[in-house]
């Protein structure tokens, strides 16, 4: 559940801020190249990951893309690090969640060092676990880098051998609290050498658009049947709020910086008879910042498994964001999963939300709108629109887009091998004899 989750800067991060280092690759970049290759190697190309999200973080966008891409590719998914106390050594810490993923977590001493410093650190890590662990070894030949952050590549970019780069750009990460200072120019190094650029909402792809000549839109999908499981009679929503006082008002998420904190305290306020339930795990805020009521409840990080079973006792879907720096450019992919359990919306005027969901999801441009919108939708929602939003959220599979991504990848990765083969000495000395 994406809603282009934000950079969730580690605790240590604002050490890093200004661990300002040169912003270059540190070794010769190797050029996106899948020259003698094989035909073959187009469909079963490896992937390395670069990300900045855990993938037991919420379940969203790297989760939902990879999980699928990992039914044709193999996939390391090399994570932040993780402070360790103690005079253990930097190590690894290996696993393989789902078939053909392999998680990779740092394990690094503190106090941390910079950015690039610790990069340099778990490269060399890396590199010795594809040589010789059992998950990696021989797996990850000529791998494609996949990166979620921009802050990792000055050090990571063309390592590993690599013949080609991705930028999957979810968010604008320079807008958000405690973005270091320098990402802006690292999203520069990494952009001037991906071979191809994705973002998960359309404001960015304008904005990425005029950076890089490869960029497409892809934005929120759903697992329609996941979510729908909401309308079965035989789920059973959870007692975490079964037994709540109704109407319920719901919100499931990430809880940060991008939610407007005074508008839900006036939902509440508005409402003294229903319930607020908010549930996702908090980033970059803390619980005495949130509002407290008697009906607002906040029910922490949920499993996604669980979202359609909580979603099934929400009487409101809710998309109560500020509209600040932080939400300009999100594309949130619970819209779609709130169609898929026929519930209506109601959303503050995001602008991906109002260019792609409206009028399905009620739209509010200030706080007495939305608490209009909201009694009304309680009171009278309509079917209709509902129906159309269920509609939507089948046609709008993450597996097509996946397919659609996979299929733009792979023409890129090919016209990288037709511009190297066009500059190979071999070829130029053949055409001249």
């Amino acid at each position: 559940m994406e809603e282009t989750v934000p950079h969730p800067f580690p605790a240590h991060a604002r050490d890093q801020l200004n661990a300002h280092s040169s912003i270059e690759p540190s070794g010769p970049y190797r050029a996106s190249s899948v020259e003698g290759s094989g035909p073959g190697w187009i469909e079963r190309f490896p992937i390395i990951v670069h990300s900045h999200l855990r993938w037991d973080f919420v379940w969203q966008r790297p989760q939902q893309i990879l999980s699928r891409m990992a039914q044709h590719h193999r996939i390391a998914f090399i994570e932040e690090p993780v402070e360790v106390s103690g005079d253990a050594p930097a190590s690894l810490e290996i696993s393989e969640p789902m078939d053909n993923i392999v998680r990779i977590v740092p394990l690094l001493p503190g106090p941390p060092d910079g950015v690039d410093e610790q990069s340099r650190v778990i490269l060399q890590l890396v590199r010795a676990a594809l040589a010789d662990h059992p998950l990696l070894q021989g797996r990850f030949e000529r791998p494609v880098q996949w990166f979620y952050s921009p802050m990792t590549a000055p050090v990571m970019l063309g390592e590993f051998g690599s013949a080609g780069v991705v930028y999957d750009c979810m968010d604008e990460l320079a807008n958000f609290r405690f973005a270091p200072t320098d990402i802006r120019q690292r999203e520069a190094l990494l952009l001037d050498r991906a071979d191809i650029v994705y973002t998960g909402g359309y404001q960015l792809y304008e904005a990425k658009s005029a950076q890089h000549p490869n960029v497409h839109f892809h934005g929120c999908g759903v697992d329609a049947a996941h979510f729908g499981r909401a309308r079965l009679a035989q789920t059973q929503v959870p007692a975490s709020i079964a037994n709540l006082a109704r109407p319920v008002f719901g919100y499931f998420g990430v809880i940060d910086e991008r939610l407007d904190y005074p508008l839900i305290a006036a939902l509440a306020a508005q409402f003294p008879e229903a319930s607020i339930v908010m549930a996702g795990p908090l980033a970059k805020v803390e619980q005495h910042q949130l509002p407290a009521a008697p009906n607002i409840h906040w029910l922490g990080q949920q499993a996604y498994e669980n979202l359609p079973a909580l979603a099934k006792g929400f009487d409101v879907c809710l998309m109560p964001f500020a509209l600040n720096d932080a939400t300009r450019f999100i594309n949130p992919t619970k819209t779609l999963e709130y169609m898929a359990t026929a519930t209506p919306i109601v959303s503050t005027a995001v602008a991906d939300v109002v260019r792609n969901f409206t009028p399905v999801v009620a739209i509010a441009h200030d706080h007495e709108e939305f608490l209009d919108l909201a009694a009304r939708a309680l009171r009278s929602p309509d079917a209709e629109l509902i129906e159309e939003g269920v509609q939507r959220a089948a046609a709008a599979s993450w597996s097509q887009t996946v397919a659609d991504m996979r299929g733009e990848l792979q023409s890129a990765l090919r016209s990288a091998e037709d511009r190297s083969m066009a500059r190979c000495p071999v070829v130029e000395a053949e055409a001249t004899e």
